[in-house]
């Protein structure tokens, strides 16, 4: 019996050295009991130095470059596309992953009692050696309301969709676990559609885990597999981009999973009352650069709310 294939997405924009060290990691891996059909890094119109040199590597590697910034989430089904892989591992340029890191997830996966698990993540470490707490619940609108209204921010312990007060020092089933490594069955994937790429960027991997257990499929958090996740990533170039893609995807998730009741009051809150907050914190904080960005942000989103984005979360 032949060994399952394994094929790594890394979505490139920016990411400088990190996507080398990232390159050097996966070809440090041990790949006893799995067989890497191929590394594609798609590139979403870098201008930094990236690209400069990967290809100087004995990986099976093809680099995809991108005229534009197609996105995250089409970048993904982009790269999954040039595959044919049994598994395929959606992975931030920004990770380092350990020597037996994608052999444990493999094996895990080709047990005969975890046939059904569709999505699988591994612990995720920041620089310092601390575990990420990174998996999720499926949410609920009231989530999303307290992260609108400022609650969370205020109160940290506050429950949330969020496993914040889980140490993710175990293994177990979970609803979601962060897409910076989505360890996820080809035919799942091909299943689902790939990824649902109205969301440019964040969600879409949640998404994509509530998606798959509504096709039969469950989502595992292994906490022996270990990679290390810079976080924030290269999207720290961009504040008030990322800000406008992460409440535009709340949005659209919101009209996607949540009653037309639950939805609008997200949306309600997300426009008409989190504006103040954050520019409350900001202004107490004296940084009159995060307020910018906050009111760009905002702008931006009223701004594709006018043009029609009521077409786009009914699709």
């Amino acid at each position: 019996m032949s060994e399952p294939s394994v094929s790594i997405i890394i979505v490139n924009w920016n990411a400088g050295r990190q996507l080398r060290e990232c390159l050097d990691s996966i070809a440090s891996s041990r790949r006893d009991g799995w067989r890497l059909e191929g590394v594609v890094v798609v590139d979403n119109a870098s201008v930094d130095d990236s690209l400069a040199g990967i290809g100087e590597t004995e990986l099976p590697l093809r680099v995809l470059t991108n005229s534009v910034n197609r996105g995250f989430a089409a970048a993904c089904n982009q790269g999954a596309r040039q595959c044919a892989s049994d598994y395929l591992l959606f992975l931030n340029p920004d990770c380092v992953v350990e020597p037996d890191a994608i052999a444990t997830v493999v094996a895990f996966t080709e047990r005969k009692e975890n046939l059904g698990v569709g999505v699988a993540g591994a612990k995720l470490l920041d620089a310092g050696g601390r575990t990420w707490r990174c998996s999720s619940r499926r949410p609920r609108p009231s989530d999303f309301l307290k992260k609108a209204s400022g609650l969370e921010a205020l109160f940290p312990r506050l429950r949330t969709h969020l496993m914040r007060e889980w140490d993710h020092e175990e293994s177990r089933p979970v609803d979601h676990v962060m897409g910076s490594f989505y360890f996820v069955r080809r035919e799942l994937f091909e299943q689902l559609g790939g990824f649902d790429e109205r969301f440019f960027v964040y969600l879409e991997d949640l998404d994509f885990s509530v998606r798959a257990a509504q096709a039969g499929y469950t989502v595992h958090y292994l906490a022996e597999p270990r990679v290390f996740h810079r976080g924030g990533g290269t999207s720290e170039q961009a504040r008030a981009e990322r800000l406008f893609y992460s409440l535009r995807s709340r949005l659209l998730y919101a009209f996607k999973h949540f009653s037309r009741a639950g939805a609008l009051a997200v949306a309600l809150a997300t426009l008409m009352w989190e504006p103040l907050p954050r520019l409350a914190r900001a202004a107490l904080r004296g940084n009159a650069a995060e307020m910018r960005e906050t009111l760009q942000a905002y702008t931006r989103l009223w701004s594709w709310l006018l043009r029609g984005a009521k077409r786009e979360w009914e699709r």
